[in-house]
């Protein structure tokens, strides 16, 4: 037999008293956002508040715009660059020619000890 507990299962707020119990909800105002993959979006706001221009799309994660027929474009992907891909933008191939040989002299110089 299972417990004594008779509001097992439940949670506070739960049942059948509905607004009258929480109070009324504040006007809304649903706006529909849209995604360069097609994906339509439709939060509901508080009618004072202020509605965002864009808003991320939750099933794809692109921005998303409130014109249809022009949703944002999906922004620009940096490939991923290797430590050798930002030296070699800080510095030239004469540079790099003459810190090499700097380090080879050094080493070579250890070696002789």
């Amino acid at each position: 037999m299972a417990g004594g507990n008779a509001i097992r299962g439940t949670r506070v707020g739960a049942g059948p008293m509905g607004e009258s119990e929480r109070g009324e909800t504040a006007p809304r105002s649903r706006i529909s956002y849209f995604c360069s993959n097609g994906h339509i979006t439709t939060p509901s706001f508080a009618s004072e508040a202020d509605i965002p221009e864009s808003w991320d799309c939750p099933r794809c994660g692109l921005p998303a715009g409130r014109d249809g027929e022009n949703p944002p474009a999906p922004p620009r992907t940096e490939p991923y660059k290797t430590h050798l891909a930002y030296v070699k933008e800080r510095r030239s191939d004469a540079d790099g020619a003459a810190i090499l040989e700097e380090a080879l002299g050094r080493l070579r110089a250890s070696r002789e000890l």
